[in-house]
């Protein structure tokens, strides 16, 4: 059972033991409201300046997972360029062209 399944589950019990199911609605509304407010106040983005630090933190990952892809593009594309030279290095031993090496 999900969380709304739940919810709506509650309410509907309330309701039958008679509450009001607007008023139920109404503390479950603010319940979530203060509980929403509570947690960002935790993690400090309870201020003014919030949406402009989650924009950049935004922009901070954007740039780490751009980093990231640029190096592993880099990485792959050595191991590619010393497996071709080892493959060259390998036929030109195999076909005897050692002497354009000395």
């Amino acid at each position: 059972m999900n969380s709304n399944d739940m919810l709506a589950g509650l309410l509907a019990q309330a309701s039958a033991q008679g509450g009001d199911l607007v008023t139920l609605r109404a503390v479950v509304e603010e319940a979530s409201e203060l509980g929403a407010q509570r947690m960002l106040a935790r993690i400090g983005l309870d201020d003014e300046t919030a949406l402009q630090d989650m924009g950049e933190l935004r922009e901070l990952l954007r740039a780490w997972r751009d980093a990231k892809s640029s190096a592993r593009r880099a990485v792959v594309s050595w191991i590619v360029r010393g497996a071709l030279a080892l493959l060259l290095l390998g036929l030109t031993v195999r076909l005897g062209a050692t002497e354009l090496l000395r």
